[in-house]
């Protein structure tokens, strides 16, 4: 290797500072805003990079860990036995056929589509069973291979234009479940392909609200891959919200519901850079637009309700680091109209991190438990709750590091 190359982490044997600047470097931060986020002085962050610091304790690793979103902590240490993916979930046992559904192109006339209304009923099933299901990937894997075979059958079968807009909406759609079933599995080739297809195939549709969804997921890719494409995350939500805009006096609540959820990506994506007057800014718009839906609406994709509001607050409050401001608004809170179970869980991984910002580790990984309750799909994949559980399964206190372990456990993180 050339002496002035970029050492590569995943391949020389670094030290442990020296694997934090690449991979710091690698993340477009600077020295500064990895400082910021685990919560330490750049000079401290400095003198870890330098080797002049002993190697940080497990907290301090997985908050590194978190910042830098490193998919697997021996790329962080350098020690094999200590592999285990953070921000990648386990591969589903139907990611397999899901992806062979995806990657197959059927060119000739050979698989008849079914009837449009058939599709309809089939994808509002497959939704409300996402929903409706503390596993929800087991419960929409087993569908999504046939309805992604029908829904570009009945794109190729169009006959007429206003057939095809229609077709193309339900393909949306059915891409739209698609990558709330390939999200934090280990492909993530797949999910740039599907998300990528589901706004090309909701733009062929013109229909706003299948526009405005595919945005809402494309733009969430973009922000999961990292602080370098948040701009990108930021274009196309802004992109989206400027063409809904002129719609939403008269819109149908489903497309102002995708306004506001896309209003609140903005300051979540904002929240992320830590831009607390952006991302509090943004979250009062989303508010004002949810104030507009009737009570009891609730979006059947994204969520987005007046009920989610208070779980959106708590979750800007922790991007933000605001460790006391996450647990007023988790207080505040009502999780029991969070009517979808995968949602419910997430808000209670938003509650643990802010209870453990806050100092309060072991309300934390009780609130996990409960998570792993509503929906054990969603934490089995968050990287969050992943952190904190083999974060506290490392506490000196013996109570908390046993129930940690019981959880990381039962989550599949660790061997019984």
């Amino acid at each position: 290797m050339p002496v002035d190359a970029t050492p590569d982490p995943y391949a020389d044997p670094l030290k442990f500072g020296q694997r934090v600047q690449v991979l710091r470097e690698r993340r477009g931060m600077t020295r500064a805003q990895l400082a910021d986020f685990i919560a330490v002085s750049p000079h401290t962050l400095k003198k870890i990079e330098n080797g002049q610091q002993q190697a940080p304790g497990i907290d301090m690793v997985m908050r590194i860990a978190e910042a830098l979103r490193v998919r697997d902590l021996a790329d962080l240490t350098g020690l094999p036995e200590m592999h285990v993916d953070l921000f990648v979930g386990p591969g589903h046992p139907r990611l397999a056929a899901v992806k062979a559904a995806i990657d197959s192109f059927s060119l000739g006339a050979s698989i008849e589509p079914p009837p449009v209304a058939h599709l309809e009923a089939r994808l509002h099933a497959a939704w409300k069973a996402r929903h409706g299901a503390k596993n929800h990937r087991e419960a929409i894997g087993k569908l999504l291979p046939t309805l992604i075979r029908d829904a570009e059958a009945l794109v190729r079968h169009a006959d007429t234009g206003n057939e095809r807009r229609a077709a193309q909406s339900l393909l949306a759609q059915t891409y739209s479940l698609s990558q709330f079933f390939i999200a934090y599995q280990p492909d993530s080739s797949l999910l740039w392909r599907v998300a990528e297809r589901g706004m090309v195939a909701a733009q062929d549709s013109g229909d706003p609200h299948a526009i405005g969804v595919a945005a809402w997921l494309l733009a969430q890719a973009h922000r999961d891959s990292g602080a370098r494409h948040f701009d990108a995350a930021d274009a196309i939500n802004l992109e989206a919200v400027r063409f809904l805009d002129p719609l939403l006096p008269d819109a149908s609540d489903d497309v102002l519901a995708i306004a506001g959820a896309l209003e609140f990506e903005l300051g979540y994506t904002a929240a992320r850079r830590r831009d607390t007057g952006t991302a509090w800014r943004h979250w009062d718009k989303a508010n004002t637009m949810a104030d507009r839906l009737p009570a009891d609406y609730y979006h059947p994709i994204t969520s987005f309700s007046q009920a989610i509001m208070g779980a959106h607050a708590v979750t800007v409050a922790v991007e933000l680091h605001q460790g006391g401001e996450s647990v007023r608004q988790a207080a505040r809170a009502d999780t029991t109209v969070i009517k979808s179970k995968p949602r419910r869980a997430r808000h209670r991984i938003e509650e643990a991190r802010g209870y453990q910002l806050d100092g309060q580790p072991d309300v934390a990984i009780a609130t996990l438990q409960k998570a792993y309750e509503a929906a054990p799909d969603t934490i089995r994949y968050n990287g969050y709750a992943r952190r904190i559980i083999l974060e506290e399964a490392e506490s000196k206190q013996a109570q908390r590091r046993r129930r940690a372990s019981e959880l990381a456990v039962e989550v599949g993180i660790l061997a019984a």
